[in-house]
């Protein structure tokens, strides 16, 4: 890293991953860290020193605000972790640009193409990637629908909103599961759901726009990547052994050609930048397919130190144009995590 040192300002302080992100950063003395939250008592807060309160990032202020702040405290690199952000951000990256900050997020058509799933799946298809079967439903009778197509009641089903983050709205459809048995012998963080169920629950309020895909019955996988403008620089692909609330706590590094070639060909149709995050899923023959894109950092992503790279570090040192050693990219395929709580007291 440069003898000077570098300003980095990360938002989503409050995040389930910000404390792993922060880890990263301050692994390299060179990084000046700034965090920042809309909740005062954000986890980041009581991590690192140095805090500062932001608006939501819905409010019309927002990006202004950020603006404030990075042209008063000097920002170099703008990380951004929040999801409802990465569009604002985008579209005004040259504000910041012109004002000495650069933002580590895709150009405003990848996280368009990306946000929106619904919208990142027909994207998709239209240049021939593979991807699980899937409909888009609007209302009851297009949910319905979709769920004949694939195949229920003898074939299960997952949906899930076009906009949402996390594991927000995601079900899988199967009347297979014994809801007494969800409801007394599990603890409540299911993602299964009957059909009838699922059905009540959509057709009491305004239909939100689904997707709506084949069940995939085999491993799951999350990849964290590095990007520069569509071009793939190092995709690190983990086995989720185990999770709780769809965040992974136990998995393994595995060094799949089928997976990275895959996410390859993702990140270069969509125009992909900095460090993204893809979902993948195996189908029932083996073949790897998609579940989503995540265009920013992903929450989990510190487990790939102990796999020996830093992707949030390489990101900013890509950004500013410094030179990365190719030590710096060798994963130590075949390493485990696992993750648990620990306490902060304030």
């Amino acid at each position: 890293m440069p003898a000077k040192a570098l300003n980095v300002l990360m938002t989503g302080a409050g995040a389930p991953g910000a404390p792993g992100i922060i880890k990263c950063l301050l692994s390299d003395p060179s990084i000046n860290l700034l965090v920042a939250d809309a909740d005062p008592n954000a986890i980041g807060r009581y991590l690192h020193h140095q805090f500062i309160q932001v608006p939501m990032a819905d409010d019309p202020q927002y990006t202004d605000k950020l603006l404030e702040i990075c042209h008063d405290q000097k920002i170099d690199i703008l990380l951004p972790l929040v999801t409802k952000e990465l569009f604002p951000l985008s579209i005004n990256k040259q504000a910041f640009e012109l004002q000495g900050t650069k933002v580590l997020v895709s150009s405003a058509e990848a996280i368009r193409s990306s946000n929106d799933k619904s919208a990142c799946y027909r994207f998709l298809q239209t240049k021939g990637f593979e991807l699980p079967g899937f409909h888009i439903a609007r209302t009851t009778e297009e949910f319905i629908h979709a769920a004949y197509e694939l195949g229920h009641p003898q074939r299960s089903f997952c949906f899930k909103p076009s906009l949402s983050n996390g594991s927000r709205g995601f079900r899988v459809v199967s009347d297979s599961i014994n809801e007494s048995d969800e409801l007394f012998k599990n603890k409540p963080f299911t993602v299964f759901i009957t059909y009838a169920h699922a059905l009540k629950i959509l057709s009491s309020q305004a239909f939100p726009e689904l997707l709506v895909t084949e069940y995939l019955p085999a491993e799951e996988y999350s990849i964290d990547c590095l990007a520069q403008n569509g071009e793939a620089k190092l995709i690190v692909p983990r086995l989720r052994t185990k999770m709780i609330n769809g965040i992974s706590v136990q998995g393994q590094f595995v060094n799949d050609n089928d997976i990275i070639d895959y996410c390859k060909r993702l990140i270069s149709l969509i125009g992909l930048h900095g460090n993204i995050g893809i979902q993948l899923k195996r189908s029932a023959s083996g073949k790897p397919l998609l579940v989503e894109v995540n265009p920013r950092v992903q929450g989990t992503i510190v487990a790939a130190l102990g796999a020996g790279v830093n992707l949030p570090l390489l990101a900013i040192k890509q950004e500013m144009g410094l030179d990365i050693d190719p030590s710096e990219l060798n994963v130590k395929w075949g390493t485990r995590f696992s993750r648990y709580w620990t306490e902060v007291f304030y």
